[in-house]
């Protein structure tokens, strides 16, 4: 009778712990989905476009000056509006990728 005490205790013990193990990895789960969203939200932001756009500009005008372009200020524009561009198109496009696969 004394042994089914230990080993009824003993299980109380490993399924406590166990309660414990699940709701510590439920909570990273749930840290890591937090940051997953943050980073989607990142990636679909106008605010992420519009400064990768700007520093684009600004890398490609560096660029025209340093080789003496001709209306560097001009010139740096073609891959801003480039980029804008792609990332416009390539919403939509997914959207109609998704629609022929399914």
């Amino acid at each position: 009778m004394g042994s089914q005490q230990v080993n009824e205790s003993t299980s109380r013990q490993v399924s406590g712990s166990s309660a414990t193990s699940l709701q510590r990895e439920i909570e990273q789960l749930q840290e890591r989905n937090n940051r997953v969203e943050l980073d989607k939200k990142w990636e679909t932001s106008f605010t992420r476009r519009i400064s990768l756009a700007v520093l684009s500009y600004i890398a490609t005008y560096i660029f025209l000056r340093i080789i003496h372009a001709e209306n560097a200020e001009y010139g740096a524009i073609i891959p801003a509006g480039a980029f804008l561009l792609q990332q416009m198109t390539v919403s939509p496009l997914k959207k109609m990728w998704e629609k022929i696969k399914k």
